[in-house]
């Protein structure tokens, strides 16, 4: 299945997508108060202080006898509906994987939105470096928003990656044996991916979402960004859709014919082509 790709709205969803969720998720302390708050009231109190240090929005009243303002409420329900939509207008580049169905528009949707942040955090950098050298005026927050934005990169990239099936294969005993047992080796990889999966979610999960997300542990540097927070419980979202993704190849792929899933078969004829030029062969 190819689709032409390079819609302006495929790259304009994306960035209002980063942009409602990271106003969502730096006043998240707001919606915690408000939808399931501590029972201890000191750390009630720390986060009240939290969020109101943190506010970009300050002199907006919350609504409905909140502390979320009419900004964080807007943020947070256009999330999935840009979600939504991004999922239905997301088309297939010509140098992605062709064969494709309705959960890969989740992987190939949130791979535009990395490749959104690739830019966002080579804007900040060149922001931060014009800053230091020639004006010699440094920010508090370039470092920490990069290193904040590089690590959610790192993970969707890997989901991504996943589902274009460009992640490291061996197939030097993989195309030896006959098609039979090769469905096994895929088994048994999906599984072991699936064994990982659920260990690591089972065996963090209290840790990740009840000490660092729902106490809104911070970094603790000037800027002070709440990277514990939001990038551990991501961790597990992330090992999480990688784990679906893989049962969703082993479906996809399981009548594909072998010499598709070979490294010659993933590329066209245009690139080897380049890549015999590249060595300086004819």
């Amino acid at each position: 299945m190819r689709d032409e790709s390079g819609s302006w709205l495929e790259w304009l969803v994306p960035f209002a997508f980063i942009v409602c969720a990271g106003w969502a998720i730096w006043h998240t302390p707001a919606y915690i108060l408000d939808f399931i708050p501590p029972e201890s009231q000191s750390l009630v109190d720390q986060m009240t202080g939290l969020h109101k240090l943190k506010d970009v929005s300050p002199n907006l009243p919350g609504l409905f006898g909140g502390l979320a303002d009419p900004i964080d409420w807007a943020a947070l329900l256009l999330i999935p509906v840009l979600f939504y939509f991004g999922l239905r207008t997301i088309r297939c580049a010509p140098m992605e994987f062709e064969h494709w169905g309705s959960f890969d528009r989740v992987a190939l949707f949130l791979g535009r939105v990395t490749m959104m942040l690739i830019i966002a955090m080579t804007s900040i950098m060149l922001y931060e470096v014009l800053m230091r050298y020639a004006f010699e005026a440094p920010t508090l927050w370039a470092n920490e928003l990069t290193l904040w934005i590089a690590g959610f990169v790192f993970m969707l990239s890997g989901f991504y990656a996943m589902q274009q099936r460009c992640h490291i294969r061996i197939f030097l005993l993989y195309d030896a044996v006959p098609r039979w047992l090769q469905h096994v080796f895929d088994i048994i990889s999906v599984a072991l991916i699936w064994f990982f999966a659920f260990f690591m979610i089972y065996g963090s999960y209290h840790q990740v979402f009840y000490t660092k997300f729902y106490k809104w542990e911070m970094f603790g540097t000037a800027f002070d960004p709440p990277i514990p927070a939001i990038m551990q419980p991501m961790v597990l979202i992330a090992v999480a859709l990688i784990a679906v993704q893989s049962l969703v190849n082993l479906i996809a792929d399981w009548n594909r014919v072998p010499a598709d899933k070979t490294i010659a078969g993933d590329l066209d004829e245009d690139e080897l082509e380049a890549i015999k030029r590249s060595v300086g062969n004819s």
